[in-house]
């Protein structure tokens, strides 16, 4: 199995183009944040990343000493010189793939991330199934566009490559689906420095404010209105603790 022609040819140089590289940095310190808080106080020696993107977590993995040895899997040429030209000391290996083979053996990775990758995936269940072969234990996250105006998700979403628009629900369900104990899922709202990025200072700073209270006093009025994330931390082990806060 290998990614649609037409999806490869899209992102042959996706990452070409350094303009969105603030906006990609600052996506990035938050979802290392994600990683960090969903993981709580567990170590990581070896961390893999499926769908590297040009690499700005991997950077951020790195420079906060998440872990000793990362490696790296992109779909995209133009991923793959980006994640290179960074020459990130702990990372040992980049390779290009095909969207379903990662050139591991098994349990090669303490860690699998697929950070804001899913979405993009034509078949989310054989990625989650090679993700899990090659690793451990494995954090996913995606964004929950699947709102009350989806037309609206996929009018913003579409040109970006996003084929998939997750709830809560259907999310955790792929995960039990696909093999994966959840360990622990979290819903997030963007930070103030992403929204101040996208809105400018003042409606920014409005628009966290909205997003943050109505995702703590009203979570299913929000999620059902607005766009948040969802992280999770899965193993393939049988019998791990399902946590959803």
């Amino acid at each position: 199995m290998r990614t649609d022609a037409g999806l490869m040819n899209m992102y042959d140089d996706y990452y070409a183009d350094g303009v969105v590289a603030e906006k990609r940095a600052i996506a990035a310190r938050q979802s290392v944040a994600h990683i960090r808080t969903v993981a709580g106080n567990q170590k990581f020696d070896s961390v893999i990343d499926i769908g590297a993107g040009e690499g700005a977590v991997l950077a951020e993995l790195h420079a906060s000493g998440f872990a000793k040895d990362f490696s790296a899997v992109e779909i995209s040429p133009s991923g793959v010189s980006a994640i290179k030209a960074r020459s990130i000391p702990a990372v040992r290996s980049v390779d290009q793939f095909d969207g379903y083979k990662v050139p591991h053996p098994d349990q090669a990775f303490d860690l699998a991330l697929a950070v804001h990758v899913l979405e993009h995936v034509e078949h989310e269940r054989m990625f989650l199934h090679e993700a899990k072969r090659v690793s451990r234990k494995l954090y996913i996250e995606v964004p929950l566009e699947l709102t009350s105006n989806l037309d609206r998700s996929i009018r913003m979403s579409g040109p970006y490559g996003h084929i998939n628009f997750y709830t809560p629900g259907s999310f955790e369900n792929l995960l039990k689906t696909s093999g994966l104990n959840i360990e622990k899922m979290m819903i997030f709202a963007h930070d103030i420095e992403y929204e101040q990025y996208l809105s400018g200072r003042a409606k920014g700073w409005l628009k966290y404010q909205i997003r943050q209270n109505l995702l703590r006093f009203a979570p299913k009025v929000a999620v059902r209105n607005m766009v948040y994330m969802a992280g999770a931390l899965c193993s393939s082990r049988p019998g791990s603790a399902i946590g959803i806060n």
